[in-house]
């Protein structure tokens, strides 16, 4: 026999020796079976199922001392850095907001491991109770009632809140150097309509623990009410435009007159639109806000500046296959304000790019009475036109950026950076009726152009009439300046619109505008 065979005969004795030795000890050592993966799926399948039974509240009872907190006793509650969840381990660590005020609603949080899912207990020890906090004897199971994400966002140093989940189905999320303002939400439901809104709760949290230098954060999310249940994915990137990626499928229980996709929430008291006769305030300006913004299915860019009318108002801008909305805080400067406590300057924009398609439909706008900027009184979401009805799930999927400057990127053009109203003037005479509007645009070409250039404005009224449109470019600033005259066909709402074009090529985005003659 050759030395070659006797290599290929001893090969194959040491390989049938392992094969049996590790046949013999898988015998002796049966295997643990692995957990399956908790996934969006997982979350769907739970949503579903939910959907199937008849609804109820599922948080635990909240103790009447917590429940009867003020907003300062309750403010007096803080979470202790230490006691976050991954402290040390990763980019993002996750604190968790106390229970009691407003916030009765207990939500249950759990970590997501390669090895499976375990529950995040509650520990009295993980918050400090300052003085004004009654001093109780708190339930083992009390729970958390939200979520607040951390990220070297701001500094290398420290972790900085990116994003945060608080209240009902309210989320915020913070770009580089802003602070909190507009506000968003999981869902709306039946928003101004006469039968009331339904406020859908959070009541589930899994947080999927990430890698130590990993910069995307995956949360899972079961929302629930009495007229639906919904599975939601959010994939967080934090950065100067921060990005969360939100996934959702809903199962309604029963028929939904309205629905409101990606709903946004904010505040707006006055601007520089506004009448000041009915605030007696030191400061210019009073907003998270300042305008709902658009890009049309058809690629048309929209701004409608926000207003604090008397009467509610509710207008919908419908559209097919949205290619993006959002509530927009453009004044930035602090002489805006002059208010360097509440510095709405630095206030976030939020913008909702629609992924896949979202069909016909159309973005409705709230607007609310307010006396007080403590109030939300500003919403803005997607209403399909498609029915909501039982048992038929909703999938939808929107990329939101939360950001304070983005000059480059919407809209690309022209832009409308100021809108003011003021009495139409015959000499020394005020015209009964009538108002005199002055429109403001800049960037995209605008800037570039020669005040020779013959810049026109394309403007329409629709309820009313308009006469003596001018166009010029301000040397003191560089604006583009629109001035019309308005004059209503009745006392009902008149709609405008106006735009900048030269030899025929739209220069700007299309401003929009709901006058009411009665100065409601």
């Amino acid at each position: 026999m050759s030395s070659f065979h006797r290599t290929q005969l001893a090969a194959a004795a040491l390989a049938l020796l392992l094969l049996t030795s590790a046949i013999g000890q898988t015998a002796r050592t049966p295997q643990r079976p692995q957990a399956p993966a908790f996934t969006f799926a997982t979350v769907q399948r739970l949503a579903q199922e939910r959907a199937a039974r008849p609804y109820h509240i599922r948080s635990t009872p909240l103790p009447l001392a917590l429940e009867k907190l003020t907003y300062e006793q309750y403010s007096d509650i803080q979470f202790r850095p230490s006691a976050a969840l991954w402290h040390g381990q990763s980019m993002f660590e996750v604190q968790f907001f106390h229970r009691g005020f407003n916030f009765d609603r207990r939500v249950n949080v759990y970590e997501v491991l390669p090895s499976g899912v375990r529950p995040v207990l509650y520990r009295p020890s993980m918050f400090r109770f300052g003085r004004s906090v009654p001093r109780i004897a708190l339930p083992a199971d009390l729970g958390f009632a939200g979520v607040s994400v951390h990220y070297p966002l701001n500094a290398p140093g420290g972790k900085d809140e990116v994003i945060a989940f608080l209240g009902a189905s309210y989320f915020r999320a913070l770009g580089r150097n802003a602070g909190y303002g507009v506000s968003a939400r999981g869902l709306a439901i039946d928003t101004a309509t006469p039968a009331g809104e339904e406020f859908p709760y959070f009541t589930d949290f899994w947080l999927v623990r990430p890698a130590p230098n990993q910069r995307t954060l995956t949360i899972y999310a079961l929302l629930d009410s009495p007229s639906l249940a919904g599975a939601y994915e959010f994939d967080v990137r934090p950065g100067t435009i921060t990005q969360v990626q939100v996934t959702a499928e809903v199962y309604p229980r029963r028929t939904v007159d309205k629905l409101g996709i990606a709903p946004l929430t904010s505040m707006f008291l006055y601007g520089e639109n506004s009448a000041r006769d009915r605030f007696d305030d030191w400061r210019p300006e009073v907003h998270n806000s300042d305008g709902l913004m658009m890009e049309t299915g058809s690629g048309e860019w929209l701004w409608r500046p926000l207003q604090n009318p008397r009467k509610l108002q509710v207008n919908r801008f419908m559209d097919d296959n949205p290619k993006g909305f959002g509530l927009i805080q453009r004044d930035r400067d602090f002489t805006d304000y002059e208010d360097p406590q509440s510095q709405y300057e630095l206030r976030p924009s939020y913008w909702i790019q629609p992924l896949g398609d979202w069909g016909q439909g159309g973005v409705e706008l709230v607007e609310i009475p307010s006396d007080e900027e403590i109030h939300d009184n500003i919403d803005a979401y997607w209403v399909p036109t498609a029915s909501v009805t039982p048992h038929a799930p909703i999938r939808f999927s929107y990329l939101l950026s939360a950001y304070l400057n983005s000059e480059d990127r919407w809209p690309p053009g022209g832009k409308v950076v100021a809108t003011r109203f003021g009495q139409v003037m015959r000499g020394t005479t005020a015209v009964p009726g009538m108002r005199l509007v002055l429109i403001d645009f800049a960037g995209g070409d605008l800037d570039s152009l020669l005040p020779s250039q013959p810049v026109h404005a394309d403007v329409s009224a629709d309820g009313g009439t308009i006469s003596h449109v001018t166009v010029q470019r301000l040397p003191e600033n560089g604006v583009w300046r629109v001035t019309v005259e308005v004059s209503p066909g009745s006392d009902q709402p008149v709609d405008l619109r106006c735009y900048l074009d030269l030899y025929g090529e739209a220069l700007s985005e299309t401003w929009n505008y709901q006058w009411t003659p009665s100065g409601a």
